[in-house]
C-alpha cells in the first residue's frame, strides 16, 4: 500500500528544480506506475518547469497512465503556444493514447496547428532561423509541423478505436502506442512500408511498431533506415522505437543520428535516450561525447540516459524506484525473463525506449 504522504514525497521530488534531472526522471516514472488523481496533480504541476525535456516526458507519462482525469491539462499543454513544439506534440500524442473521443475534434482543429517547430528554436540558438529557412521543407530537415503531424496521429488512432471497438490486442511492449502494429508480419515488406514516402504516416507508423514486434536484427536494421527519411516527428518516433527493440545492430545510426548537430533536437534526444536503453559498451563513448552538448534537450537526455545505461548494466531491478529509495530499501535484481538476445527485461522503461 502507498500512502499520501509518500505520494506527496514521490512528487515533491519531481516538482523540485534542485534535483538532479535523472533523479526527477525516476520520480515521474514512479508517479506513472503508481496512478491515480495524486500522481496525476503531481505530474501536472511540473508543466510550469523550465526543461522541455522533463515537461516532454510528463504528458507522455500522462498518456501512458490512460487516465481521463488528465485530458485537462494536457489539452491546456497542446493550446498553449508558448510552450515548445516537442512539449506541445507529446501532449497532443498524450490525448490519443487516452483514447477518449471527447478530444477527437480538438485534435482535429490542431490537425492544422501552424507553428513551425524552426520557428521556435531560432528564439533560442544562434543561426538556428538561417537553418529553419533553408531546411525546414526538406523531406529530411530538422524542422517540420510536429505539433500538427501528431494531432493527425492522434485523429487516426482515436478513429481506429472506434471502427475496431477499442485499443489494439496486447503486443510484447507494455507502451500505448501512436498507432497499432500492421497485420503484415514480413519484415521485407514492412520495410517497404515503413521507408515509401508516398504512404500515409499513420500506415508507416503501423509498419513500424510491426517490425519493432517482430523484433530480431532484420527489423532492428529496417528500422535504422528510418533514421534517414521522414519528418522530424517520424524520426524521433523511429529513434523511440529501436530504444524499445534494445538491438546492438542499430547502436551505429543511433549514434550518427546523435552526432548530426543539424538533425532535429528531438531525434537526437530520442537517439541518446535508446542507446542508454541498448546499454552497450558501445552506447556508453556516444553518450559521453555528447553529455556537454550546446543544445540542452541533448546535453539532458544524454544525463538521463547515462543514468539508465548505469540501471541496465548494474543489479537493480526496477528503474522507477522512487518508492524504494523513499523507503530506503531499494530492490535487488532477482532472475527476470530474458528478450530474445538473452538479456534481462526490467519493467518501468517506457519511453526510455524499453
Amino acid at each position: 500500500m502507498v500512502t499520501e504522504q509518500e505520494v506527496e514525497a514521490i512528487g515533491r521530488m519531481l516538482v523540485d528544480p534542485t534535483q538532479p534531472l535523472h533523479a526527477r526522471f525516476r520520480a515521474l516514472f514512479t508517479l506513472r506506475g503508481l496512478g491515480g488523481p495524486g500522481a496525476i496533480a503531481w505530474i501536472s504541476q511540473a508543466f510550469g518547469d523550465d526543461s522541455a525535456l522533463l515537461k516532454h516526458e510528463l504528458a507522455y507519462c500522462l498518456g501512458q497512465m490512460q487516465d481521463a482525469r488528465a485530458i485537462p491539462v494536457l489539452v491546456a499543454v497542446l493550446q498553449d503556444t508558448r510552450q515548445e513544439p516537442m512539449v506541445r506534440h507529446e501532449a497532443g500524442e498524450a490525448l490519443g493514447a487516452i483514447g477518449d473521443p471527447q478530444v477527437l475534434e480538438l485534435l482535429k482543429e490542431y490537425s492544422s496547428d501552424p507553428v513551425i517547430e524552426g520557428d521556435h528554436l531560432a528564439k533560442n540558438a544562434p543561426g538556428m532561423e538561417a537553418r529553419a529557412t533553408t531546411q525546414m521543407d526538406t523531406c529530411c530537415g530538422p524542422f517540420g509541423k510536429t505539433v500538427a503531424e501528431t494531432c493527425q496521429l492522434a485523429v487516426r488512432r482515436l478513429e481506429w478505436l472506434q471502427q475496431h471497438g477499442g485499443e489494439p490486442a496486447a503486443g510484447p511492449y507494455l507502451s500505448v502506442d501512436p498507432a497499432p502494429p500492421a497485420e503484415e508480419r514480413d519484415v521485407g515488406r514492412l520495410r517497404e512500408a515503413l521507408l515509401d514516402e508516398s504512404r500515409p504516416l499513420f500506415e508507416r507508423y503501423r509498419a513500424m511498431f510491426a517490425l519493432r514486434n517482430a523484433g530480431g536484427e532484420a527489423a532492428a536494421l529496417a528500422l535504422a533506415e528510418g533514421l534517414r527519411c521522414g519528418s522530424a516527428l517520424f524520426r524521433h518516433e523511429v529513434g523511440y522505437v529501436l530504444g524499445q527493440l534494445q538491438h546492438e545492430a542499430a547502436v551505429p545510426q543511433l549514434a550518427a543520428a546523435l552526432a548530426r548537430h543539424a538533425e532535429n533536437p528531438m531525434v537526437r534526444h530520442e537517439c541518446a535516450e535508446a542507446l542508454g536503453a541498448i546499454a552497450r559498451p558501445s552506447c556508453l563513448a556516444a553518450l559521453q561525447a555528447h553529455a556537454g552538448d550546446p543544445e540542452r534537450v541533448v546535453r539532458e537526455s544524454c544525463e538521463v540516459a547515462l543514468d539508465m545505461y548505469e540501471h541496465e548494466t548494474g543489479l537493480a531491478f526496477q528503474y522507477a524506484d522512487g518508492l524504494e529509495q523513499l523507503r530506503g530499501a531499494p530492490s535487488p535484481r532477482p532472475g527476470l525473463p530474458e528478450d530474445s538476445e538473452g538479456r534481462s527485461s526490467p519493467e518501468g522503461l517506457e519511453g526510455f525506449g524499453v
